[in-house]
C-alpha cells in the first residue's frame, strides 16, 4: 500500500462548517449526479413515440451526458480551479436544473440541448467531490467515498423505480422535470455547507507542496492504469443500466413498470459494495484484494444472466454491489496516491475524462450488438469483456 500523500501537512485549512453538514451536502449532491440521466431509460419507448423518433435516437439522451463526462472534464477542472469548489458546484447545480427543465419542454432539439446541459453540470460535480473529500475530510475519505457512491446509486434507484409511476399519473415530461426539486434541495444544503470556504483556499490548492517529488503527475503509470480500470467499470455500468430493463422484459416477460423496478436492484445493491470496499481496503494487506473481489462479483452479472437468467435477482445484486465497489476502489486509490490537492483534482479529471469517454459508447455498443444479433448473449459478452479490463488494469494499478 502506498504511504500517505507527502504534502498532507501543507494542505490549506478550509474554514468549513461541521463535517456532518458537508457529508450531507455531498450525499445530496450525489443523488443528482446519475438520477437525471437514468430517468430516461424506463420511459424511453414513451419518449420515442411522443417525439416521433427511433429508440436509438432516444438513446442519445442517456449517452450524451456520459460523453460530456469525458470530453468536458478538462473544462470542469478549470472551472473549479477558477471559481473554487463551493461556488463551482453551485453554478453547476443551477445549470443542471435548467437542463432538466429544458429537456422536458419541447421537441427533440430542446431535449438534446437540455441533455447536454445536464451532462456538463454533472461533469463538474463528478470532478469536485473527490477533491472536496481529499481536502476537507481526509481522515474519513474511504467511508465518505463509500457513502457518495452509495448515494449515486440510490439516486439512480429512485428515478428508475418512480419515473414510470409518476409518468402514469401525469406524463413523461412532468415525471422527468419533477426531479429538479431534488436539485434545489441539494443546492441549498451545499451552499450552507461550503459558504465559509474562501476563494483563497481554491488558489492555495493549486500550489504543489514543497515535498512533492517524482515524475510529472500525468507520467505516473498509476494515473493511466486507473483511467483504463475506470473505463472498464464505467462502460459496463452504463451498458447494463441502459439495457437491463429491456433485457429483463425480453428474457423474463416482465412488464415495463416491473422491469424498471426490478432493474433497480442493480442500483440499490451498490450500497453494499460502496461501504464494503473501504472495509476491505482497511483490513487487507493490498488493495489488489478489493479489486479482485469487485471484478469477480461484476463478472457474475453477465455470466449469471447467460447461464441461469431465472436467477436474475442474485446476479443483479452481485453486479450492483460490484459496480458500487468499483467506483469506490478506483477513487480511493486516486485520493491515496495523489501527492497534493492540485494533483488530486488533475488525476480525478483525467481518470474520469478518459473513463467516461470510453463509457459513453457503452449504451450504443451494447444496443448495436443486441440489434445485430437479435439476442442478449453477445451484448452480455461485451459487458464481460469490459469487466476483464477493470480486473486487469485495476489489479496492476493497485500494486504496492
Amino acid at each position: 500500500m502506498s504511504s500517505p500523500p507527502a504534502t498532507a501537512p501543507a494542505r490549506p485549512v478550509a474554514p468549513t462548517v461541521a463535517p456532518g453538514l458537508l457529508v450531507a451536502a455531498i450525499l445530496l449532491l450525489a443523488l443528482n449526479l446519475r438520477g437525471p440521466i437514468v430517468a430516461v431509460s424506463p420511459v424511453a419507448e414513451t419518449i420515442a413515440a411522443d417525439l416521433g423518433v427511433s429508440a436509438a435516437t432516444v438513446g442519445l439522451l442517456t449517452s450524451l451526458p456520459v460523453l460530456c463526462f469525458g470530453l468536458a472534464t478538462p473544462l470542469a477542472s478549470l472551472l473549479l480551479a477558477r471559481l473554487g469548489l463551493g461556488r463551482g458546484v453551485l453554478v453547476a447545480l443551477g445549470v443542471l436544473l435548467a437542463g432538466i427543465v429544458l429537456r422536458s419542454v419541447g421537441g427533440l432539439p430542446t431535449a438534446v440541448a437540455g441533455t447536454l446541459l445536464i451532462g456538463l453540470a454533472i461533469t463538474v460535480g463528478n470532478v469536485a467531490v473527490p477533491v472536496v473529500i481529499g481536502r476537507d475530510l481526509p481522515e474519513r475519505a474511504g467511508a465518505v467515498l463509500g457513502g457518495y457512491t452509495a448515494a449515486l446509486n440510490v439516486g439512480s434507484m429512485l428515478t428508475l423505480s418512480l419515473t414510470v409511476p409518476i409518468a402514469g399519473l401525469v406524463d413523461w415530461r412532468f415525471a422527468l422535470a419533477g426531479w429538479g426539486l431534488l436539485v434545489v434541495v441539494s443546492a441549498v444544503v451545499w451552499h450552507r455547507a461550503t459558504r465559509a470556504v474562501r476563494g483563497a483556499v481554491a488558489v492555495a490548492e493549486e500550489r504543489p507542496g514543497p515535498s512533492t517529488v517524482g515524475p510529472v503527475w500525468w507520467r505516473r503509470p498509476i494515473v493511466w492504469g486507473l483511467t483504463l480500470a475506470f473505463a472498464g467499470q464505467a462502460f459496463a455500468y452504463y451498458g447494463v443500466t441502459a439495457w437491463l430493463p429491456l433485457l429483463l422484459r425480453d428474457e423474463l416477460g416482465m412488464t415495463e413498470s416491473g422491469a424498471g423496478l426490478s432493474s433497480s436492484v442493480f442500483q440499490i445493491a451498490a450500497v453494499v459494495g460502496a461501504f464494503g470496499v473501504p472495509v476491505l481496503l482497511r483490513v487487507c494487506h493490498s488493495p489488489r484484494t478489493a479489486v479482485l473481489v469487485v471484478s469477480a462479483a461484476w463478472a457474475a452479472l453477465p455470466v449469471g444472466l447467460l447461464v441461469a437468467p431465472a436467477g436474475w435477482p442474485v446476479w443483479c445484486a452481485l453486479g450492483g454491489a460490484a459496480q458500487g465497489g468499483g467506483i469506490t476502489v478506483v477513487f480511493s486509490l486516486v485520493v491515496r496516491r495523489a501527492r497534493d490537492l492540485a494533483e488530486n483534482r488533475r488525476m480525478s479529471a483525467l481518470v474520469q475524462g478518459g473513463g467516461y469517454t470510453v463509457a459513453a459508447a457503452g449504451p450504443a455498443v451494447v444496443g448495436a450488438v443486441h440489434e445485430a444479433t437479435g439476442g442478449w448473449t453477445a451484448p452480455l459478452l461485451v459487458v464481460a469483456a469490459a469487466v476483464l479490463v477493470l480486473a486487469a488494469a485495476g489489479t496492476l494499478s493497485a500494486r504496492s
